[in-house]
């Protein structure tokens, strides 16, 4: 895979991630800072590094299986692994400043 491939991947992948919201934040998981990494292989394969708003998070598994089945829906994806880490922790200070005015933080 050439490196305009990956990066049209990597492209897509976080246009899609801005589709992905928690049922109970109007804001996409990309805009909170949610997402700590997205890594395309020349395989193809997408790993992406994600945490939660909180580690008890309700609506942890339907986030994950949403962005999940959305990523393997780009053109060029074979496969796709989410990790959910905690380190380091989420804070507000990781949201976009679009997402603070829509959450009233600003």
């Amino acid at each position: 895979m050439t490196a305009d491939e990956k990066l049209r991947i990597e492209t897509r992948v976080v246009e899609m991630l801005r589709t992905v919201f928690d049922p109970e934040i109007p804001v996409d998981i990309y805009s909170l800072g949610l997402i700590y990494n997205i890594d395309v292989t020349d395989g193809g394969d997408v790993n992406v590094d994600m945490t939660l708003t909180a580690p008890n998070c309700p609506a942890a598994d339907f986030i994950v299986e949403d962005a999940r089945l959305k990523l393997e829906s780009i053109e060029g994806v074979e496969n796709v692994n989410i990790n959910i880490v905690f380190e380091p922790e989420w804070t507000k200070d990781m949201m976009s400043e679009e997402a603070k005015l829509e959450l009233g933080f600003l």
